[in-house]
């Protein structure tokens, strides 16, 4: 019986384009997330109101002074934090459509997943806790994840920043990155603030640490990494002046902060422990105060400065839930790591991965399947697109726009700030809408009079003449009471019904 000739089972891949078993497993995890992500619907509020933003900027090839797309707003001074994230995603969607869109939101997600699993993988060595660290980050921010809007690009910068800041070698090229990232940072969303605050933070507990351990303020001028820390936290502070606006952008973040308007939604409101969000937030912070019970690795004060910090501003408003969830995964996956080197001495040898050409060949065609049968693949390959229906939440009101396109009303239109969005980027280009979820934009007492005829106060007739509203469009999820009550109503008529909502006019035109 012939031999097999030994020259054929050679692997003839390049060693340095061999691949490991490893990295082919981690790539496979990092394509089940992108590919729950990219074919998860797409929400139905932020992302239009971002994309007509984006649409109009690219349109006028300039940023407005005032904002552009309500007319209950005119006049109002407008500062687009996030206008290169509008930017891109127009563009993204003028090239490839929804789903170049769906593509861009699961790149964005996964993109901060491997950068937190390649953190937690450094400092345990051990790739079950750094993938159930990730499995915790993603089980934190589920809620905020599924909204595609420019904070996803801002909580990237978020975990790209607290990865260099948790390195046990920094490198030289941290003194260009991190300005770099947050120059892109201030453009992209003005979350740019939590990543001062974070280098603030990781300067304040680098200071009490070297107190703590020498008792003398002196250790401070003779220590290399406080030195390094404050030179990357005012080269920060400078590198965010690098956008249209300049110190203006600063008085943006804090005005948007303190606006009165958006303290009638849920997000800005305090985080409610009842609710699904909530009930995830208490337990993360139960687990975490088990898990620093038992530790024995040593605490530094930046990570008490941190959690504390973020756990009572995310108490206070629900918003910033979105900065703990990296934050607390990443926290009690080292800490469960020395708990287990503690309290668990048998350890086997580490293990080898093989490296070999094989799982060179694995990895690519893991990545070509997961892409080509994605609905970005499919648009790039094959040039089809998905669905919109599909591809959307069932709560946008498709079929409803729709109708509006070849019915258009005339006038300003009274619509649910939720819808206002997609009613801006898909309906008629010639329709007003009352507002949208930029709510911060809109006079105080425009707001006012919102909220009046959405709770049907007993002045909502009134406001709705004072603003020389006909046409109403009211959604079935949340304001059934209302829809019931305007059917009753002599004054008005039904011109559009369907599941998701309805559309009433005045028999009597104003």
């Amino acid at each position: 019986m012939s031999q097999p000739d030994p020259s054929l089972l050679e692997d003839r891949i390049p060693k340095h384009l061999q691949s490991s078993r490893r990295l082919a497993g981690c790539l496979f995890g990092f394509c089940l997330i992108f590919g729950w992500f990219v074919l998860k619907p797409l929400w139905h509020t932020d992302l239009w109101g971002h994309l007509s933003y984006g649409r109009y900027l690219v349109s006028a090839g300039s940023l407005p002074a005032t904002e552009p797309l309500m007319s209950l707003a005119k006049g109002v001074p407008f500062v687009d934090t996030a206008w290169l994230s509008q930017v891109v995603g127009y563009l993204t969607y003028q090239q490839w459509g929804i789903a170049g869109l769906q593509g861009l939101l699961a790149l964005t997600i996964t993109l901060t997943a491997v950068v937190l699993h390649h953190r937690m993988y450094e400092r345990t060595r051990t790739n079950l806790l750094a993938w159930g660290g990730v499995a915790l980050f993603l089980w934190f921010n589920w809620g905020t994840l599924a909204v595609a809007r420019p904070q996803l690009a801002g909580q990237l910068c978020f975990v790209l920043l607290l990865h260099r800041l948790t390195s046990r070698h920094p490198r030289s090229s941290d003194l260009f990155f991190v300005p770099a990232l947050m120059a892109v940072w201030a453009n992209l969303h003005g979350s740019f603030a939590i990543g001062l605050l974070l280098l603030a933070t990781f300067c304040a507990g680098r200071a009490i640490d070297l107190w703590r351990r020498s008792g003398t303020l002196r250790s401070w001028f003779h220590d290399q990494s406080l030195r390094r820390l404050l030179v990357w936290t005012q080269l920060a502070a400078a590198a965010v002046l690098i956008n249209p606006y300049g110190l203006g952008l600063y008085a943006e973040v804090l005005a948007v902060s303190e606006n009165p308007n958006l303290q009638a939604l849920t997000e800005w409101q305090p985080l409610d422990l009842r609710a699904a969000h909530g009930i995830v937030f208490a337990l993360s912070a139960i687990s975490l105060i088990v898990v620093y019970r038992f530790t024995p690795r040593r605490v530094a004060a930046w990570e008490a400065f941190l959690l504390l910090g973020l756990g009572f501003a995310s108490l206070w408003s629900a918003r910033f839930s979105v900065w703990w969830g990296p934050v607390a995964a990443l926290l009690f996956t080292l800490h469960a790591h020395a708990c287990c080197r503690h309290w668990l001495p048998w350890r086997a040898e580490p293990r080898v991965s093989p490296v070999n050409g094989k799982w060179s060949v694995v990895s690519l065609g893991l990545l070509w399947i997961f892409f080509a049968y994605s609905p970005p693949g499919m648009r790039i390959l094959h040039g089809r697109s998905p669905a919109l229906e599909k591809a959307v939440s069932t709560a946008t009101p498709v079929a409803l726009t729709d109708w509006l396109t070849s019915h258009p009303p005339t006038g300003l239109v009274f619509n649910p700030y939720e819808w206002g969005d997609y009613l801006t980027w898909a309906g008629p280009s010639e329709m007003s809408v009352f507002l949208n979820s930029h709510a911060q934009y809109v006079p105080r007492e425009v707001w006012s009079h919102y909220l009046q005829v959405m709770d049907q106060s007993a002045e909502w007739p009134e406001v709705l003449n004072r603003y020389g509203v006909n046409t109403v469009i009211l959604d079935q999820e949340y304001r059934t009471a209302f829809i019931r009550r305007l059917k009753e109503d002599p004054a008005w008529k039904v011109d559009y019904e369907d599941e998701r909502g309805a559309v009433f006019s005045r028999r009597r035109p104003i």
